[in-house]
C-alpha cells in the first residue's frame, strides 16, 4: 500500500513548484484545493506521463487527449551547467496515445538534458514501486542517464504501471502492550507522557469516568490503572526510594556483628528527693586524677566506670526532658533510676515519673534516698510503690529497690551493680563497626564555637570527618570532645560526646544519621522540611472521640490511652476504674496516668507521646498546657459530672458519638478587687488578660486550677456604664448571678455553647 503524498513534498522532490503541480492537474480537468492536498495512484500516472514526455521533447509536450498544449517554464538548476546548444525546432508529437497509458519516448539525443529533474522522476518511481517512499527524497543515492540507455527509463515505467495494478502486501507487525510504573501519586500531565498520549487524551478518558482535572492535577495508583487500561496499558506500582529512607535501609545489623554496649540511664524523680545529690556523687567519685582542679566537663550526659564496666547517665532536668525526646520518636534509655526519698514517700512528680517510664517501657530500678535522715521509712515507700503498680522484688515482683544515701554515699556501689545487672538481663548490644546512628541530647549555639551538639551514640562508631544529617540540620564533624572535656577522634555505641561542625542548631531528640556525602545529607534535610510542612497543613491522625469509632473500624486503635485529672484524688481514682471498665473486644481502655490538679504542659507532652485523650474532672488547663495541646494537636475533654464523661466514651467506642453542643472559650480576666454592694452583692474589680468577656456568655469561676463555680454574668461594667463586652487588656467591675464567693486571684473563664450542625 503506497504512502500518502502531497502535492508540496512531491514539487520539492522534483524541484519544482507547487503552482505547477495544481496546474499541470488541471488541464486534465483534476481540481485540487491547494498545496496540502494528497495525490491518488492516477494523478501520480499523469504527473509522471507528462514529465516524461517534456523531458523527452526538451520543454515542449502534447497533452494526451487533449487538444491544449502545456508548457512548464524551466528552472535554473542548482548546479551551474554549461550553456545548452541551439535546437532545431522540434516537430510535436502527434501519434495518438493509447486509453489505458501513454508510452513515453525517451530523447537519445545528444543535447543537454536536466539531469536532476530525470533523476528524481527515476528515484521516486523506483520507491513507488517498492512501496516506500521516505521523507527525504533528496538523500537517495544519484545516478547519471548515460546515452544510449533508452530502454531502462521505460523499462522502470512499466515495472510501476505492473505494482499499480497489484497493491503491495506489507507485513503488519503485532502491537506491543505498552507497560508503564506508576506511583502512589501522578500528575496528569507527567501520566500522559509515560503513557506516550497527549494530555488530552487523558483528561478526556477522566471525563469519561467522571473527574474533571487539569494538567498538574495529581491521581492515584488506582484511576491511573483503570485510565491505562482504556489506552490498552498495564500499570506497575512504582516504588521510590527517598534519601531519608535511602540512608534507613541498611539499619538491621547481623547478630553475629553485635557486641555488648554499656547501658543507658536516667534518674527521674520528685524535686528535692535527691535527684541532683545522687547524680553529683556519682560523677565527683568518678572524676579522674588528672583533670584541673576535678571538674568534669558538662555536656549534658557523661559516662561512670564500675568493675572496668561503663555505664552511662543522662543528666536530664526531669521526666519533662525525657518525655519530650520520646514524644519525638528518640528511645534512648535503657534503664530508669526512680529517687524516692524515704522520709517524704511518694509524691505527685514521682507518680508522673513512674508512668512516664512504663509509658517509655523500660527497666525501673527504685533508689530509696535519704536514709540517714530521721524519720526514714523505706518499707512505707515499698508499700507505697505497690499502690501504683511498682511491686519490689524482695515481696515477689521485678523491680529493684536499693537504700542510699546521696549524702553519705551509702550503698551508692550497689545501686550502679544493680544497674549491671538489668543491663546483663537485657542483654544490650550494638554493632559498632558501621555508619554512626544516635540521638541528640540537647544543643546550643556557643559564640565562639557555633553549633553546638551532645548527641548519644546509639549504633555505630562516629568519626571526626563523618558528614552527618540531625533532624533538618546537616554538618561535618570537626571535633569531638567527650565529657571529660578530651579531645577524642572516634566514639562507639552509647558514648555521650559533643560534636562541633552542624550548619545550625538541632533539636534534642532529633536522630542523626552518618551519610556518605554533604548532597545526600542535604538531600535528606530538605525532604524532611517539606515533609514537615505537609504534615503541619495536614490533619493529625491523634486520638480523638469524634474519630475513635472509624479507627477502630480500621483497626488502627487497639488501645485508648487516657491521662486524667481531678480535683480531688478520689475522683481520680473513680474516673480511672469508671473508664477501664469500659474495655472490650475491639478496645482496650488504659489510663496512663491520674493526679490531682490542673492539667498541665507534663500532662501534654506526656499524651502526645504516648497518643492519649485528656480527661480533666472539675479541673481546667492552664495557658501553658491550652497552647501545647494545639500545637501537638492533644485532646482534652473536661467534664464536671463524672457520668457525663463515662457516657460519651463510651458512645464513641460504640460508634454513637453525636456532640450537638460545643464550647467556645472566648477569653479570661483575673479578679484584682473585691467589692461588696449593697442589694447588688460581691462585685469582682477585673482585668481582661486575652480574649474577651462578653456580657452574654456563661462564666465560670477557676482557683488554683479547680473550677469552683459555673454560671452567668449578673452585670458587666466598664467604670458606671454597662457594656456588652470588655476586650483584652482593659479593666471591667463583673458580678456572678446568685454568687459572692469571689476572691482576688480566681479567674473567670467566659464562654458560650454553639450548636454543632448535625
Amino acid at each position: 500500500m503506497l504512502e500518502k503524498i502531497r502535492i508540496h513534498e512531491l514539487a520539492k522532490d522534483l524541484m519544482l513548484n507547487s503552482k505547477e503541480l495544481i496546474g499541470l492537474l488541471a488541464a486534465f480537468d483534476i481540481q485540487v484545493k491547494n498545496h496540502m492536498a494528497i495525490l491518488e495512484e492516477n494523478q501520480l500516472n499523469i504527473i509522471f506521463e507528462v514529465l516524461t514526455q517534456k523531458y523527452d521533447k526538451g520543454g515542449e509536450f502534447k497533452i494526451p487527449n487533449k487538444n491544449l498544449d502545456y508548457k512548464i517554464e524551466e528552472e535554473k538548476p542548482a548546479e551551474k551547467l554549461p550553456p545548452k546548444k541551439e535546437e532545431k525546432p522540434v516537430k510535436p508529437h502527434t501519434e495518438k496515445p493509447k486509453k489505458e497509458r501513454v508510452s513515453v519516448v525517451v530523447n537519445t539525443r545528444s543535447e543537454a538534458v536536466d539531469v536532476n529533474r530525470i533523476q528524481k522522476v527515476e528515484q521516486i518511481e523506483e520507491e513507488m514501486v517498492s512501496g516506500r517512499i521516505k521523507e527525504n527524497v533528496h538523500q537517495a543515492n544519484k545516478q547519471k542517464i548515460k546515452k544510449g540507455n533508452n530502454n531502462r527509463f521505460q523499462n522502470k515505467k512499466d515495472r510501476f504501471n505492473k505494482q499499480m495494478q497489484q497493491p503491495v502486501k506489507k507485513e503488519i507487525p503485532k502491537p506491543v502492550k505498552l507497560e508503564i510504573e506508576v506511583p502512589d501519586e501522578i500528575s496528569v500531565g507527567e501520566f500522559a507522557s509515560r503513557l506516550k498520549k497527549t494530555a488530552v487524551e487523558v483528561i478526556k478518558k477522566l471525563m469519561a469516568l467522571g473527574m474533571m482535572a487539569s494538567v498538574s492535577d495529581m491521581i492515584d495508583f488506582d484511576t491511573a490503572c483503570i485510565v491505562a487500561e482504556e489506552f490498552g496499558a498495564t500499570v506497575k506500582k512504582e516504588v521510590i526510594i527517598t534519601a531519608e529512607e535511602s540512608i534507613m535501609m541498611d539499619l538491621e545489623d547481623k547478630p553475629e556483628d553485635l557486641l555488648p554496649r554499656s547501658p543507658v540511664v536516667v534518674v527521674m524523680g520528685h524535686v528535692d528527693h535527691g535527684k541532683t545529690s545522687l547524680l553529683d556523687y556519682i560523677r565527683n567519685t568518678n572524676v579522674t586524677a588528672g583533670e584541673a582542679g576535678g571538674i568534669t566537663q558538662h555536656i549534658g550526659a557523661y559516662r561512670v566506670q564500675l568493675k572496668d564496666r561503663d555505664i552511662t547517665f543522662l543528666d536530664t532536668p526531669g521526666h519533662e526532658a525525657f518525655t519530650a525526646m520520646r514524644a519525638r520518636g528518640a528511645q534512648v534509655t535503657d534503664i530508669a533510676i526512680l529517687v524516692v526519698a524515704a522520709d517524704d514517700g511518694i509524691m505527685p512528680q514521682t507518680i508522673e515519673a513512674i508512668n512516664h517510664a512504663k509509658a517509655a517501657e523500660i527497666s525501673v530500678i527504685v533508689a530509696i534516698n535519704k536514709i540517714d535522715k530521721e524519720g526514714a521509712n523505706p518499707e512505707r515507700v515499698r508499700q507505697e510503690l505497690t499502690e501504683h503498680g511498682i511491686i519490689p522484688e524482695e515481696w515477689g515482683g521485678d523491680t529493684i529497690c536499693v537504700n542510699v544515701s546521696a549524702k553519705t554515699g551509702q550503698n551508692i556501689d550497689e545501686l550502679l551493680e544493680t544497674v549491671l545487672l538489668v543491663a546483663d538481663m537485657a542483654e544490650l548490644k550494638a554493632n559498632p563497626n558501621r555508619q554512626a546512628r544516635g540521638t541528640v541530647i540537647e544543643s546550643k549555639l556557643d559564640k565562639g564555637r557555633g553549633p553546638v551538639a551532645t548527641v548519644l551514640v546509639q549504633n555505630g562508631t562516629l568519626k571526626v570527618g563523618d558528614v552527618l544529617v540531625a533532624g533538618t540540620c546537616v554538618g561535618k564533624v570537626r571535633a569531638m570532645v567527650d565529657d571529660k572535656g578530651k579531645r577524642i577522634t572516634e566514639a562507639g555505641p552509647s558514648v555521650p560526646v559533643e560534636i562541633l561542625g552542624m550548619s545550625a542548631v538541632p533539636d534534642g531528640g532529633d536522630p542523626f544519621y552518618v551519610v556518605e556525602d554533604e548532597k545526600k545529607a542535604r538531600d535528606v534535610a530538605e525532604e524532611r522540611i517539606n515533609r514537615t510542612k505537609a504534615e503541619a497543613l495536614a490533619t493529625s491522625h491523634k486520638a480523638s472521640l469524634d474519630s475513635l469509632f472509624s479507627q477502630i473500624e480500621e483497626g488502627k486503635m487497639k488501645e485508648l490511652d487516657i491521662i486524667v485529672k481531678a480535683d480531688v484524688q478520689g475522683s481520680v481514682e473513680a474516673v480511672k476504674q469508671s473508664l477501664e471498665k469500659l474495655s472490650n473486644d475491639e478496645v482496650r481502655v488504659r489510663v496512663i496516668h491520674g493526679g490531682v490538679g490542673a492539667v498541665n504542659d507534663s500532662d501534654v507532652m506526656l499524651a502526645s507521646a504516648s497518643n492519649a485523650i485528656i480527661v480533666g474532672f472539675n479541673v481546667r488547663p492552664d495557658s501553658n498546657a491550652v497552647s501545647s495541646a494545639e500545637r501537638a494537636n492533644v485532646e482534652i475533654r473536661l467534664y464536671r459530672i463524672i457520668y457525663d464523661a463515662i457516657e460519651e466514651i463510651e458512645a464513641a467506642m460504640k460508634g454513637m458519638l453525636e456532640p450537638k453542643f460545643k464550647e467556645t472559650l472566648l477569653g479570661h480576666a483575673e479578679i484584682r478587687q473585691t467589692f461588696k454592694v449593697s442589694g447588688v452583692g460581691t462585685i469582682g474589680g477585673s482585668y481582661v488578660t486575652d480574649g474577651k468577656i462578653s456580657r452574654n456568655s456563661q462564666v465560670r469561676i477557676v482557683r488554683d486550677g479547680i473550677v469552683i463555680h459555673e454560671g452567668v454574668l449578673s452585670s458587666l461594667k466598664r467604670f458606671k456604664d454597662d457594656a456588652k463586652e470588655v476586650m483584652s487588656g482593659y479593666e471591667c467591675g463583673i458580678g456572678i448571678e446568685n454568687y459572692n464567693d469571689i476572691k482576688e486571684g480566681d479567674v473567670v473563664e467566659s464562654f458560650i455553647m454553639e450548636e454543632i450542625k448535625q
